[in-house]
């Protein structure tokens, strides 16, 4: 769900002062429909929806019960007021500093998303030009974003409930990380041995909030967290964006080998090797998905004599695992289990040939002039790198 910001900045407009009219129809248009894609999708996993459903009601009955459509209004107002909140600081930061910049537009994606979107886009032109420009507008965002979705979060968590634990697995994973601990401890009930915390549709809107800005927040490419990196670094960044984005195939192994290692050290072997796939797969998604980011990222650094793994076979192997893990997770079969590792080794050997497991420029940032930040700008700088450490150490949220 990455929200993006292509770096951009009109010249010959930026020296004049001028900038071109603002479109905002369509910008509007998609906005209600993601407002209507993110209501439905709570809508139809909310908890009174589904009992109505196995109760026998049918799906407009159920849709319009007056506890779901509470829950569901309760989710989308608080997720689109961060989203918003989010894509407007890097709206208004653009434009005080004269940048070609749309507004957002929102991507609606209703079931397929647990939040109904894959948030938004704010296109820009050109070539920003300075740290300072970079670092305002790569900042503003997570910053605004933060700042609404930490208290819709607290608010949540004094509104949600501690039920008894269903042992029920869920595709989605809160996380252990500093900021939500720290956020549990001071805002959140005393959770019992046996027990479990049911967030209200606030929270999990609040934990969707941090979790979309976790991600923006890797410093790889031209992510939020890329621009306040590069700002930050300048031209080492590239370095260390690599190690970043390396860092997420490491993740995948390391989780999948631990649940392995666990497994085997209770003798209970390999049996569920496909709920680990999917339960660590999310890690390789990324991976994937930044170096497709990467690929299709404006202004780039190009070598004329480089070959590049397309983006569409990384979607399309990508997509493939995804699916073929799913299917191991339904109906193991050992059949299941040596193609999907083949699959994974065939997309690694085209990573090591021709994608990001080889040295190149795939996830280098546009360059800017050489000026550092002010000593104001760098410790905004820092604090935002921060609060990525905070959102993902120890344990990152996750899907």
């Amino acid at each position: 769900m990455p929200s993006a910001t292509d770096s951009g900045v009109r010249e010959d407009e930026a020296k004049s002062g001028v900038l071109p009219p603002v479109q905002w129809r369509p910008n509007l248009a998609l906005f209600l429909m993601t407002a209507v894609s993110v209501f439905v999708t709570a809508a139809v996993t909310d908890r009174a929806f589904n009992e109505a459903i196995e109760s026998g009601a049918s799906f407009p009955v159920a849709l319009l019960r007056d506890a779901t459509l509470m829950h569901a209004t309760e989710f989308t107002v608080s997720l689109l007021a961060i989203l918003l909140a989010h894509e407007f600081g890097h709206y208004i930061a653009a434009r005080i500093h004269r940048v070609d910049a749309t507004l957002p537009f929102f991507i609606p994606l209703p079931i397929l998303s647990p939040f109904g979107t894959m948030g938004a886009v704010i296109r820009m032109r050109g070539v920003i030009t300075t740290r300072k420009a970079l670092l305002d507008i790569g900042a503003s965002g997570p910053i605004a974003g933060l700042v609404v979705a930490i208290p819709v979060y607290l608010w949540g968590l004094s509104h949600s409930h501690v039920v008894p634990a269903s042992g029920g697995g869920s595709l989605i994973q809160l996380g252990e990380s500093i900021a939500l601990r720290l956020l549990d401890k001071f805002g959140g009930p005393q959770v019992a041995a046996g027990m479990d915390l049911e967030l209200s549709p606030a929270a999990f809107a609040g934990w969707a909030g941090m979790f979309v800005t976790m991600l923006n927040l890797i410093p790889v490419g031209q992510l939020d967290g890329g621009h306040v990196a590069y700002s930050l670094f300048g031209p080492r960044q590239n370095k260390l964006a690599r190690w970043a984005h390396q860092a997420m195939l490491a993740f995948f192994f390391v989780s999948l080998g631990g649940y392995l290692m666990r497994d085997i050290r209770l003798g209970i072997g390999f049996a569920r090797i496909g709920t680990y796939i999917n339960a660590s797969i999310f890690w390789l998604l990324w991976f994937e998905l930044l170096a497709v980011l990467g690929s299709l990222a404006p202004n780039k650094p190009e070598n004329p004599g480089e070959v590049h793994l397309s983006a569409r076979t990384r979607l399309i192997a990508t997509i493939g695992l995804a699916w073929l893990g799913g299917l191991l997770r339904d109906h193991p079969a050992p059949i299941l289990e040596v193609a999907w590792f083949i699959g994974l080794a065939l997309l690694l050997t085209m990573e090591v040939r021709w994608g990001s497991l080889r040295p190149s420029t795939l996830l280098d940032h546009p360059p800017t002039d050489d000026v550092p930040l002010d000593p104001v700008r760098r410790g905004i700088a820092i604090i935002t790198l921060a609060l990525f450490a905070l959102l993902f150490m120890p344990v990152p949220m996750t899907l």
